[in-house]
């Protein structure tokens, strides 16, 4: 699974870095990675995206 954060640089332009790493996780550290998120924004949004082709439909950079 791969887990996308927003994230700015340093002029303030918005994309999508991979967590908790750049490559695909196994799902329990995924999710784990998740869960650590949440407790720090119980407001978080988690949208699940299953594409046979692994697309992630982002249209920012994701770096």
């Amino acid at each position: 699974a791969t887990v996308y954060a927003p994230a700015r640089d340093g002029e303030g332009t918005l994309f999508w870095m991979a967590r908790p790493t750049a490559e695909p996780a196994p799902e329990p550290d995924a999710d784990a990675y998740i869960e650590k998120q949440r407790s720090r924004d119980p407001d978080l949004w988690v949208v699940e995206i299953e594409d046979r082709e692994g697309r992630h439909f982002l249209t920012e950079a994701v770096r």
